[in-house]
């Protein structure tokens, strides 16, 4: 059975390639992408707030080597086997190397739905993934130099809107702890599945603008869209195996790999490498790479977890 959340994406990519008039209004749009990363910031808060942070430095280091793993197999399939020039390769690469919290919120969703338990720290994982990519992205295209401003790109690495909203909500969520955020879990927990079927609603709208720039591209975006995601899936399923977490928290950890960023990444790189063409990379992200995870790469994430774990 499809999930309710993953219906109302569906009805926002039929309605948009139908040409539908209908649009999320852009202050709705904004509201309930700060509803959803405070939300996982919270949750993740509060369980860190029941369990000792010392085991979690080595998986922190961890989950970014994998971020940079990601980001070196991306560009190299994308520079040497579609012959894709460096700049474009790089800044792609980057976008496939971050992560969606989109997708994690899907995920994390799947998972509770179906009472499947996975760690807290996913949530601090999703944060940290988003910068090793950012930074090795702009160094394959750029390399190390005068030019580069680390300032500016350093404030939209680690105080982006995503980035803050996720690390405020867990250091309140930790701070306050389950007791303490009982009276706005009917705000922020209870209406997070609605939240998040709203904000998919407006993601297929998006996702069904990209369809011309995919026509444009060709075949070799579809078919690295979707390849991509998959070979990173199973980089992250390894990793979450080597941490020894749990079938669902390697499964998210499987997902988180094989999402791909359109917000913070996308900003990095106007910043860094104007050069790219940010169309190339929202085409194959938002064109194919999400809609596939949302619609086929969980499930199939967490059947190959169960193979492997057990």
């Amino acid at each position: 059975m499809i999930d309710v959340v993953v219906l109302f994406f569906i009805f926002g990519l039929t309605a948009g390639l139908l040409r539908a008039d209908l649009k999320l209004p852009a202050a709705l749009y904004e509201s309930l992408s700060l509803v959803l990363l405070i939300t996982i910031g919270l949750k993740g808060g509060e369980g860190l707030a029941q369990q000792s942070l010392g085991p979690l430095l080595p998986q922190l280091a961890a989950v970014m080597l994998l971020g940079v793993a990601l980001t070196l197999v991306a560009y190299y399939v994308l520079h040497y086997a579609g012959r894709m020039g460096r700049a474009d390769a790089a800044s792609t690469a980057a976008h496939y190397g971050s992560v969606s919290v989109a997708t994690y919120a899907v995920g994390s969703n799947w998972l509770t739905t179906r009472g499947i338990a996975f760690e807290p720290q996913l949530a601090i994982f999703l944060t940290v993934m988003e910068i090793p990519a950012i930074i090795i992205g702009i160094v394959i295209a750029r390399g190390i130099g005068r030019e580069t401003r680390w300032k500016m790109l350093a404030h939209e690495s680690f105080l982006g809107k995503g980035v803050t909203l996720l690390i405020g909500g867990m250091a309140i969520g930790w701070a306050a702890g389950p007791l303490g955020l009982e009276p706005i879990k009917n705000l922020f927990y209870d209406l997070f599945k609605g939240a998040l079927a709203l904000f998919l609603l407006e993601m297929g709208l998006i996702v069904a603008r990209q369809t011309a720039e995919l026509r444009k591209r060709g075949l070799f975006i579809v078919i690295f869209g979707i390849c991509m995601p998959l070979i990173s899936a199973l980089l992250g399923l390894a990793c979450g195996m080597a941490l020894d977490l749990s079938v669902g928290g390697t499964t998210l950890l499987a997902t988180l790999a094989a999402s791909a960023s359109y917000i913070a990444v996308p900003a990095a790189m106007r910043l860094a490498i104007p050069e790219a063409n940010p169309g190339l990379s929202l085409a194959a992200v938002l064109g194919v790479t999400f809609p596939f995870n949302i619609l086929l790469g969980i499930p199939l994430y967490y059947w190959l977890t169960t193979k492997f774990l057990g």
